[in-house]
């Protein structure tokens, strides 16, 4: 099968054809018709994580998924072939930039079917960081104030609807240009990070996600109010999250190292830190799916790109400016309009 694969940290993305697959009893083979585009996959081909995620070198690209099944392995209980399907794959087993990827059962939920399937595959990734870092991390509750960064960004244009959803007044960071788009999405109060410190405007806040790391999430503890937590997904990793993925001794003090600055600014404050790396979990996108269904989160898509094209729109995706989403579709070998390209279209058309 086709498959876009990585020889060497920050070596371009190359088209090779890779052996199928091997579906073991709680596998589903899922052919790929749509799947996102996200920073982590560039981070990863930069090697910026190859100390806490030590991949085998040549690597299949790809954390995010929508697609049809195919097979299923022995033990595969909820799905069969012909369902259609969407996943953030483990991160031991990624590379969603393929033509087929097996996937375990857990990580995989049924697609929802109000919604494109090039949509359900710009979620899987962006959602579940969403949801683990609000709802798990965060239990956020109504009544409290999140401020969410890059609200038009893949995460933050998810965040924002689910902390609407949640109760919480939203507070988020974008251009001009973007302020009334993550309005509609619920945000209640809009920053132009441009012309504006947001550290100015807001004070008492429950929750920051933050998406950009450094200066931002320094200034982001300091609007948080006594006991506030500030998630970050863009780093510095800390011990929590080293102990989490069984990193070496070594590597863990190391981590611990990281973040030592960033967590003694918080511990001064009164407030907390955690790093967050989004994990893999079928239930999670499950409930996910129904709100979708429901009409509470939709995805927001801004650009979708044949397969063919996906190195030149993982590069694009690098130079920033997008809403929302960047997503492949993957055509079938037929030559025919892929399920995914077929279903946007109809989208773009309602």
């Amino acid at each position: 099968m086709k498959a876009f694969v990585v020889d060497k940290y920050k070596a371009g993305l190359r088209l090779a054809d890779i052996p199928e697959p091997a579906v073991g009893d709680h596998d589903v083979l899922v052919r790929v018709e749509a799947a996102g585009l996200n920073q982590l996959d560039e981070k990863i081909r930069l090697g910026e994580f190859k100390q806490i995620l030590p991949y085998r070198l040549p690597l299949v690209l790809g954390n995010d998924l929508a697609g049809t099944v195919l097979e299923v392995g022995s033990k595969v209980t909820g799905f069969r072939p012909g369902d259609e399907v969407f996943a953030r794959p483990g991160k031991d087993r990624i590379g969603t930039f393929a033509e087929r990827i097996a996937v375990t059962e857990a990580d995989l939920a049924v697609k929802p079917a109000s919604i494109s399937m090039a949509e359900a595959g710009a979620l899987p990734l962006v959602a579940l960081t969403a949801w683990q870092a609000l709802v798990e991390r965060g239990g956020l509750q109504p009544g409290q104030k999140v401020l969410i960064h890059a609200g038009a960004g893949g995460v933050g244009s998810i965040a924002i609807q689910l902390a609407k959803h949640l109760g919480a007044t939203v507070a988020t960071t974008a251009s001009a240009a973007n302020a009334e788009f993550v309005r509609s999405l619920g945000a209640d109060v809009v920053i132009d990070y441009r012309d504006q410190d947001f550290e100015e405007i807001l004070s008492g806040y429950d929750l920051v996600l933050d998406s950009l790391g450094g200066q931002n999430l320094e200034k982001s503890l300091r609007i948080l109010k006594p006991g506030g937590l500030a998630v970050g997904i863009a780093g510095p990793p800390d011990p929590a999250f080293a102990r989490e993925v069984g990193l070496n001794p070594l590597v863990r003090f190391a981590v611990a190292g990281l973040s030592r600055r960033i967590r003694g600014q918080a511990r001064r404050l009164g407030v907390r830190y955690e790093f967050l790396f989004m994990y893999a979990s079928g239930g999670q996108l499950g409930s996910i799916a129904r709100l979708v269904d429901d009409g509470v989160l939709r995805p927001v898509v801004g650009r979708t790109t044949p397969f063919a094209q996906l190195p030149d729109a993982l590069e694009a995706l690098g130079r920033g400016g997008l809403r929302g989403k960047s997503v492949v579709v993957n055509p079938p070998t037929d030559g025919a309009p892929s399920r995914a390209a077929r279903q946007h279209e109809r989208g773009d058309r309602a």
